[in-house]
């Protein structure tokens, strides 16, 4: 165990250098300069390289990149060009509302999508298959953006039951901030809820027709308990694998979600910043994001051997 750890987190140290060289020589080829942006149409060259060298944009990209990943290594993400602030101090007053909107989101994604797959690989070929299944395609086509918008004109505008955009003032208690991320967690999690349903069922279909299935359903016991205790049991890693996979695809992939709703997350911050050609912005986000995926990844490795005893390491 402590061997595979190890090697999980050497691995993990290789992809992270992966990414923030990507990332970093990436965000460079894009075109347009942050000081010019940042100074104006009016600005004069003298200004605009005066921009450039305080804040070393005017060295070479390896002599950049090399002071950006010393820094890194030290826990300092860099100086936001446009927000006047610490990177990390940017993305923690972001943080709060990703995470809640991505709970909420993955929380709604299993209560749709767990038991529609048990229900539609029990009653397979029939009529509720065919319309689990067919709801999951089609909440797997609609666009989120698309979807948000009509959840918004009947439950913001005509209902009046929640907030059309926003997530409250600072001073509001967190009950109201979090009164504003219903209708976004509606939108990601009924939309995720599509590929659980669909790896659920394919998954319990390949252990209801197996022996021991059989053998249980022979002594007797309850069909519940066979179906839950045995069937889902062994049929758990999958599952995880997906619904693991969908929380970390919904903490970095709620931009369109955030910027829709006018929430104050961090894909809304990423968007701004690569408007804004705020490179230390972008680096350190995708950077915090792509760390929070791998370590979601090696949970839910670690997770297999609480589900499956016979998963070794």
């Amino acid at each position: 165990m402590a061997r595979y750890l190890a090697s999980r987190f050497a691995g993990m140290i290789v992809v992270m250098l992966i990414v923030a060289t990507l990332v970093f020589f990436i965000t460079r080829l894009a075109p347009g300069d942050p000081a010019a942006l940042m100074l104006g149409d009016d600005a004069t060259p003298e200004a605009i390289a005066t921009l450039r060298t305080s804040y070393g944009l005017d060295k070479p990209l390896p002599l950049q990149f090399g002071y950006w990943l010393s820094q890194v290594a030290q826990g300092n993400l860099g100086q936001s060009i446009f927000l006047q602030r610490p990177v990390t101090q940017a993305l923690w007053e972001r943080a709060e509302t990703t995470l809640f909107l991505t709970l909420f989101s993955i929380s709604i994604a299993v209560l749709i999508g767990l038991p529609c797959g048990i229900v539609s690989a029990y009653w397979r070929g029939g009529p509720i298959d065919q319309v689990f299944t067919g709801s999951a395609m089609l909440c797997a086509s609609i666009p989120s953006f698309w979807f948000g918008l009509i959840l918004i004109q009947f439950f913001a505008v005509k209902l009046g039951w929640f907030p059309v955009a926003g997530y409250g003032d600072p001073g509001v208690p967190l009950s109201d901030r979090l009164h504003h991320l219903i209708l976004p967690a509606i939108v990601l999690g009924v939309l995720n809820s599509s590929l659980i349903i669909r790896f659920t069922r394919a998954s319990m279909l390949d252990v209801l027709g197996d022996d021991y299935i059989r053998t249980a359903r022979a002594k007797g016991l309850a069909e519940g308990r066979v179906v839950l205790k045995h069937a889902l049991r062994n049929g758990l890693i999958p599952i995880i694998t997906v619904i693991g996979l969908t929380f970390a695809l919904l903490i970095g992939g709620a931009i369109v979600t955030e910027t829709l709703f006018g929430l104050p997350g961090i894909g809304n911050l990423v968007v701004s910043a690569v408007l804004r050609r705020d490179y230390p912005v972008i680096q350190g986000a995708l950077l915090v994001l792509a760390g929070l995926y791998v370590l979601i990844n090696l949970v839910i490795d670690l997770l297999y051997m609480v589900v499956d005893p016979r998963v070794r390491y």
